[in-house]
């Protein structure tokens, strides 16, 4: 009875190993190098005081940066409201070439990071505030994962819409920065102002040609001057292809765009620091009626 009793004993023992084990072996574990918790609610109560952070350390795999970028927009929407789109980041050759980067980068855009035309932000927004010309597509509906090329996008847009970016690189030291730094940064969005929305209504080549070739300037309002211009080719070729990347990305990260989501598709033109008192345009020279947002 005693040896009957040590063998039952020995087996549940070891069933309760196993299950501890196959507990274990069911949990992910982070990828080497993911910043911790602690490192990201230290980034996080930075962000929200628009204080420069402690730098992530360069060099992370994009599976590392992906896991930091995650924690960090977790807990973003606590202060910043719903998800309302995505941002397609390091989009010219020249940038990815710049920070070592073989594709572009994924942020999150939040409800609060939303102003209209027309909006006043203090010259201080962020920690590291820059402004740049960009472009937001709205989504019409979740068919956009199987766009093959910029054509077929057009057929699952609702809008296209005129877009000052207002990113914050938000790190302390700027020279100390990659790919992997700027992932884990959410891409460094903070704000963003839209202009009036272009309706686009089912498959319409010739906008989608009008996005290619037109030229976005970047403007001082009061004095008029052209602080930058570029192409729309400039960005990875066609800006819609910045909205196939990032539908093909968010798919893989099991993330399903709806009706309404915006994506911003990169810069046209270089990052400039505001000032206090600057007024600035960004103009479309190609699209109907020339649209600009202020």
């Amino acid at each position: 009875m005693v040896r009957q009793a040590r063998k039952l004993a020995r087996l549940a023992g070891s069933m309760l190993l196993g299950a501890l084990v196959a507990g274990c072996a069911s949990t992910p574990l982070d990828p080497p190098g993911c910043p911790t918790g602690a490192q990201v609610d230290e980034l996080v109560k930075r962000y929200i005081a628009r204080q420069p952070a402690p730098n992530p350390a360069m060099g992370m795999s994009a599976e590392a940066a992906a896991c930091g970028r995650q924690r960090f927009t977790d807990r973003l929407d606590l202060h910043l409201g719903r998800v309302v789109g995505y941002k397609a980041a390091l989009t010219s050759a020249a940038l990815q070439k710049r920070f070592n980067a073989s594709a572009p980068v994924r942020g999150t855009l939040f409800e609060r990071m939303i102003v209209e035309d027309g909006a006043s932000v203090p010259a201080n927004f962020g920690a590291r505030p820059m402004f740049e010309a960009d472009l937001v597509v709205v989504v019409r509906d979740s068919g956009i994962h199987g766009a093959l090329t910029p054509h077929d996008v057009m057929e699952h847009v609702s809008a296209i819409r005129p877009f000052i970016e207002l990113p914050d690189l938000v790190i302390q030291d700027p020279s100390k920065f990659d790919a992997g730094v700027l992932a884990t940064i959410n891409a460094a969005a903070r704000l963003g102002v839209v202009g009036a929305p272009i309706p686009v209504n089912g498959p319409n080549p010739a906008l989608a040609d009008a996005l290619r070739d037109m030229t976005v300037r970047l403007v001082d309002a009061d004095t008029g001057a052209t602080l930058d211009s570029g192409k729309g080719s400039g960005t990875l070729d066609h800006p819609l292809n910045a909205v196939m990347w990032l539908a093909s990305d968010l798919r893989r990260a099991g993330i399903t765009l709806k009706p309404g989501d915006m994506l911003s598709v990169g810069s046209f033109t270089k990052l400039v620091p505001p000032r206090p008192g600057m007024n600035v345009k960004a103009v479309y020279e190609g699209l109907p009626g020339n649209p600009s947002v202020s």
